[in-house]
């Protein structure tokens, strides 16, 4: 599943983030990058200081509390968020993240890009996702966020004009299977329609008791 969510950031949030990001010091991404991704990356990723220190704590507060978010990643843990920056000519091509990261062995199950540029400020720059199927390209809003199973190759195309600004970071879902954190998504969605609806039906506490049951029954001990 890939999801895209609206407005992780407001106005506010996005202005003290940006903020946050330009008081520090870019440095190249490739120093990030591991030994066979380091052969298409070419960006700039803020350096370690304070300033990433704290950019780092406001991404993971806001993802951990926004709903759609836990609905449909059930993060478990947080790899720490890296903070990337794409001048004109520069590209990520196509790579596989990380299965494992960090010296606590997160396990990556779901990647996060959360996008900090408004669309309009640069040209290119696109995360296209990679498949069988074909390619889908994505361009969102400033503050908004994908998250997309960590399975995928995925690249980002070159920038043309303007700069790319962007938070990524991984997480070690609860639920390992993406399939199976789709249908709790979805049922977490219906449970939600119908309880707007009918309130604490009978329909609502079947299908509340079916989410919480497979819950049990994959969620990772």
């Amino acid at each position: 599943m890939i999801l895209c969510i609206g407005d992780v950031l407001d106005s506010a949030a996005l202005v003290e983030l940006r903020d946050t990001i330009a008081s520090g010091v870019f440095v190249d991404g490739v120093l990030t990058s591991g030994w066979a991704s380091r052969l298409v990356k070419n960006n700039e990723q803020l350096g370690a200081g304070p300033a990433l220190e704290a950019a780092q704590k406001i991404v993971i507060s806001i993802l951990s509390v926004n709903p759609v978010f836990s609905a449909g990643v059930q993060p478990r843990r947080f790899a720490p968020p890296l903070f990337a920056r794409y001048i004109p000519g520069m590209q990520f091509g196509t790579h596989m993240d990380n299965a494992v990261i960090g010296p606590d062995h997160l396990r990556t199950d779901v990647s996060v890009t959360l996008f900090l540029s408004d669309p309009d400020d640069y040209d290119g720059g696109e995360l296209v996702m990679e498949s069988n199927s074909g390619e889908a390209a994505y361009k969102l809003p400033a503050g908004s966020a994908i998250a997309y199973p960590t399975t995928m190759l995925h690249r980002v195309e070159p920038v043309t004009r303007g700069v790319r600004e962007v938070a990524v970071t991984w997480v070690q879902s609860l639920v390992r299977r993406a399939d199976q954190r789709e249908i709790l998504f979805d049922l977490d969605r219906v449970g939600h329609a119908i309880f707007e609806r009918e309130g604490k039906s009978e329909a609502f506490d079947l299908i509340n008791k079916s989410t919480a049951n497979l819950r049990r029954m994959w969620v990772d001990s």
